[in-house]
């Protein structure tokens, strides 16, 4: 049996962490990467709020792939090389194997060890594969290591992920995933726009699973700039923002708190916010354009009964 390799290519710079994180919480509106809410404990808490009956995106993607894999499969060929992005858990992946002849795997996440726990588990099903973790925050670049091998490549990001990023900023990470899949294809996740009584409740959940993977950020807070967060002060707030067509999360003070770290401080008014992801909602033809716009060919997309999520297909 092989056993899977990780590569750590961007490996965390702890001064360059802290000064971020303290730009965010000194900014006149707070603001936090969302790439912050995964440690490991974070990435445990998302893999439980894909099990939640409000959490539509996981399951209503996973029913698109059981319905359409076969037409997928004879549109896009055989993958040799699979790259997923954000791989968490690697379970979507997963259900690719088969159908698009993958003989080597590459799993990319921010999270290097729970990613090498779920390949452990992973290659035990599949014990002669080849796979590879990579570490790797790619919000800013996308630079996969020689050791993923040539090309070409299918690029896969599931999940509506692309969501985390304002549609600027979505549309010059498409042109790296272009780049990090020339001659090959991508194939990824977007949420759609519905309505907002589906919208809210799942990402503000009746257990309170998505109000915990919110607020364990302050913990990693605590432990990533030395500050003395207290959960029992903030709350989880989450809302959708029909202006800019996504959903906001944030963290609310419920009362007045004031936060230190080494070197700082910041006094945090009752019902003052810290805002910690956005996940933007997309239409069909808006989001075939920005393929285009980025560099994609022939976008075809195969969507769920009720138009909830799609799962866009591209040459690049």
């Amino acid at each position: 049996m092989n056993a899977p390799r990780l590569i750590q290519v961007s490996a965390a710079d702890p001064a360059a962490i802290r000064a971020e994180l303290v730009a965010g919480l000194e900014a006149p509106h707070p603001a936090l990467s969302p790439k912050f809410l995964y440690d490991a404990l974070g990435s445990r808490l998302f893999a439980a709020i894909t099990e939640l009956p409000e959490y539509y995106p996981t399951r209503t993607e996973a029913a698109i792939f059981r319905e359409h894999l076969d037409a997928m499969a004879a549109d896009l060929g055989p993958a040799p090389t699979l790259v997923e992005l954000g791989a968490g858990n690697c379970e979507k992946a997963a259900r690719l194997f088969a159908a698009l002849s993958v003989r080597r795997y590459v799993a990319v996440d921010i999270s290097a060890d729970y990613l090498l726990a779920a390949l452990d588990r992973l290659q035990y099903e599949h014990p002669a594969m080849q796979m590879l973790g990579v570490g790797l925050d790619f919000s800013d670049a996308l630079d996969l290591p020689a050791e993923v091998g040539p090309g070409p490549r299918l690029l896969f990001y599931p999940g509506s992920s692309i969501g985390n990023f304002a549609p600027d900023e979505a549309l010059a990470f498409l042109r790296r995933m272009h780049a990090a899949c020339a001659g090959g294809r991508l194939l990824i996740g977007v949420d759609l726009v519905k309505p907002l009584e589906v919208l809210e409740p799942a990402y503000d959940d009746a257990l309170g699973v998505t109000a915990a993977f919110n607020r364990n950020l302050l913990l990693h807070l605590n432990r990533l700039i030395g500050a003395d967060f207290a959960l029992h002060d903030w709350r989880h707030v989450a809302f959708f923002n029909t202006r800019e067509s996504r959903i906001e999360m944030h963290l609310e003070a419920a009362r007045d708190a004031t936060v230190r770290w080494p070197g700082g401080e910041r006094r945090f008014a009752a019902g003052e916010r810290i805002h910690t992801e956005n996940s933007y909602k997309w239409r069909l033809d808006d989001f075939a354009d920005l393929l285009g716009a980025a560099g994609f060919r022939k976008p075809r997309a195969w969507r769920d009964g009720r138009d909830w999520f799609a799962v866009f297909a591209a040459e690049a």
